[in-house]
């Protein structure tokens, strides 16, 4: 619980991470090891209800479903969702609170990666990737954002990444570079803009093992690692408590933040 100043009511650190009584989205948790199942998973474990979306792979979010509710006893549903579209993410919102009554936290995770670079890459992949990633996000927003005024309360988290701090190397990929920069704005807009009513933040991860990478050749991904600290790629699991925190009342004070988890890549 928080007080009308936003003051949790809870002490122990157990009570303010506890997401129990509450109801988090999470966009783009189809698959088995990604950052988005991660991230319900999380939340599914702290107590949360959980509702997750999909684009293509049904199965996939179907499964996911079933194993939250047998693993962490919650309620959870998916739900088809081309972010793209803002009449899908409204319909998403309406949804949700027909099914669970109310959402407490939004976690803005689906996205889509570039292909190339500016000159090598069609325009309409430019178009593709902003759109899924920056304008899909805004929309989801936009959806969401209404009912967290309505009810006076709310947290949304976006899946940024470090690539909107730094231009990744070797390989080219200006047009999502460009999105997750401005869905790390984004977030610090927002939180000034819904100051009154929710908290709005971000996550940076850098590279995360999720398996969508697999088919990089081995000696750019040596390169890659090479260039990290702690010498390897992060699991998605290693996520899951920057998201718990963030929808969680620990985090009450914390809004218009970035949370970069790259293994020290962006200190070089």
């Amino acid at each position: 619980m928080v007080k009308g100043n936003g003051v949790p009511t809870a002490e122990r650190l157990s009570d303010l991470f506890s997401l129990k009584g509450k109801v988090v989205v999470v966009t783009g948790a189809s698959g088995p090891r990604g950052m988005g199942i991660e991230a319900a998973r999380g939340c599914a474990e702290m107590g949360a209800d959980v509702a997750i979306t999909y684009s293509s792979r049904k199965e996939g979010a179907e499964k996911n479903v079933e194993e939250l509710m047998k693993e962490y006893g919650v309620k959870a549903k998916c739900y088809k969702l081309q972010v793209d579209k803002y009449e899908e993410c409204e319909k998403l919102v309406r949804d949700v609170i027909k099914d669970f009554g109310k959402i407490d936290a939004f976690i803005a995770n689906a996205g889509a990666t570039a292909n190339g670079g500016i000159l090598d890459d069609t325009k309409e992949e430019w178009d593709r990737v902003l759109q899924t990633d920056l304008s899909g996000t805004a929309y989801c927003a936009k959806a969401v954002g209404a009912h967290f005024k309505e009810q006076g309360r709310g947290s949304f988290v976006i899946t940024a990444s470090m690539s909107g701090h730094i231009a990744n190397y070797p390989q080219e990929q200006t047009s999502y570079n460009v999105a997750k920069a401005g869905c790390i704005h984004l977030a610090r807009s927002l939180a000034n803009e819904w100051r009154g009513f929710a908290r709005v933040n971000s996550i940076s991860p850098g590279y995360i093992d999720t398996g969508l990478s697999d088919f990089i050749d081995q000696k750019t991904q040596d390169l890659w690692n090479s260039m990290i600290p702690v010498g390897r790629p992060g699991m998605a699991k290693e996520l899951k408590g920057a998201y718990v925190y963030l929808v969680s009342d620990a985090s009450s004070y914390t809004t218009g933040a970035d949370i970069v988890i790259d293994g020290g890549y962006t200190t070089r």
